[in-house]
């Protein structure tokens, strides 16, 4: 595949996914302001796809900033991908349409590209996002997600989401959605933690076999909030590899990570919040890795994950647990 700032993937149903996406992810210390003004950059320097969820508390800014960019001409509502996603105390069947709804309502969008099950991981339904007992736990929820699957495919067929997809299933977990009796629409896509520490090989080998796009989120390794990422972990982008193949290319190490999973077919989410790391990561396109040099990445892989999703340990649905 010819990869260019262009270049996007048809995905099973027939719709396509740019290969390189907007993370819009932000700790509580960034003012959503400046969510808000990455979003319009990303546009200006030619970003189409554009990754949220109900869950960043951001849609109102971001859609803002999209409908700015439609409305000075820069884009069409129809160039535009947006990916929302359905939060964990949403995922009972029932309250799945009232989630895409409150989504809308905050993008003040008339539908959403791709709409994915946020986690496997349901938690209490309610307005707390993370719902806590007295003792400070998470407090869970067994939902079947097979049914939760079925309330998207109906948000499918409304017409409110083009595409239906999930993120951070397992293998077993995504094998339950496909053999389920009656499966209208297969997911697109799972979205879930890849980059060189933590390659996904298996999981990518799985999801290509049944035409389902991986998307990488921490790409470049993670944002590393501490409330979820353990400090001590290895910085991804200082890695000696990641650093040398940058020297050669004349490249940043960043680059070369988001480079590394294009070339593997895996679609990429880079988040930044400035405007030259924005314009600087959609350089991936400049350069080309060799075999070697995928290799040389692909010996990096420690099954390394950022962010294991502690905090949910003895959940019944705790996709980390599993080999992939």
């Amino acid at each position: 595949m010819e990869l260019c700032k262009d270049t996007s993937m048809e995905m099973n149903d027939g719709y396509r996914i740019p290969v390189i996406g907007l993370g819009t992810y932000a700790p509580d210390t960034v003012p959503k302001s400046k969510c808000e003004e990455a979003v319009k950059v990303a546009i200006e320097v030619g970003y189409r796809h554009i990754d949220g969820a109900f869950l960043y508390e951001n849609e109102k800014e971001v859609g803002r900033a999209i409908r700015e960019k439609i409305a000075d001409g820069t884009v069409k509502r129809e160039d535009i991908f947006y990916t929302g996603k359905l939060w964990s105390t949403f995922n009972t069947p029932e309250m799945v349409p009232s989630a895409l709804e409150k989504s809308l309502k905050s993008l003040q969008f008339d539908y959403i590209d791709l709409y994915i099950i946020h986690t496997p991981l349901s938690l209490k339904p309610g307005d707390d996002l993370f719902p806590m007992d007295g003792n400070g736990k998470l407090i869970f929820d067994n939902v079947d997600l097979c049914a939760t699957w079925e309330a998207m495919e109906a948000c499918k067929d409304t017409g409110l989401v083009k595409s239906i997809g999930v993120s951070s299933f397992n293998r077993r977990q995504l094998e339950m959605i496909l053999n389920k009796p009656g499966l209208k629409y297969k997911p697109v896509c799972n979205q879930v933690e890849c980059h060189p520490y933590l390659n996904q090989r298996k999981l990518l080998e799985f999801c290509k076999s049944k035409n389902i796009v991986l998307v990488a989120f921490s790409a470049l390794g993670s944002h590393r909030d501490e409330r979820w990422v353990d400090q001590s972990s290895p910085l991804l982008l200082e890695d000696p590899i990641l650093n040398s193949l940058a020297k050669k290319y004349s490249q940043s190490p960043a680059l070369v990570a988001l480079r590394y999973q294009l070339q593997r077919g895996v679609v990429v989410l880079a988040k930044s919040f400035t405007r030259k790391h924005i314009e600087d990561n959609f350089k991936v396109f400049d350069f080309q890795l060799t075999e070697e040099d995928m290799k040389a990445i692909d010996s990096l892989n420690q099954n390394l994950r950022y962010d294991p999703c502690q905090e949910f340990l003895g959940h019944p649905e705790y996709p980390f647990a599993d080999d992939y």
